[in-house]
């Protein structure tokens, strides 16, 4: 049971950290440009950026950005998941043939 308890710890934590890590990569994203918009000259090439980023995001969002950054965050956390169950299956593979 504790082999069966560690794995759904690490794929819970591996959900949480898949699907935060996005959202903070964007959100840490779109604060630096907005802090680098207060610098005289780059106001339009930081707006530029942001623009985009926000248009991408609202591209996956069917034209909302924040439901677009969900579809993105709950894709990433799916693939984490896939990849965690991956490496389990492999440790119990590994430890048995040795």
């Amino acid at each position: 049971m504790t082999i069966f308890a560690s794995f759904l710890r690490s794929v819970l934590l591996t959900v949480i950290f898949s699907f935060v890590a996005p959202m903070l990569l964007v959100g840490g994203g779109l604060l630096f440009l907005f802090l680098m918009g207060c610098f005289p000259g780059l106001q339009e090439l930081t707006d530029a950026i942001a623009t985009a980023i926000v248009d991408f995001l609202a591209t996956f969002g069917s034209g909302t950005p924040v439901r677009g950054l969900f579809v993105i965050s709950l894709t990433c956390s799916f693939v984490g998941t896939l990849f965690d169950i991956y490496v389990c299956y492999r440790c119990q593979i590994l430890r048995s043939d040795s």
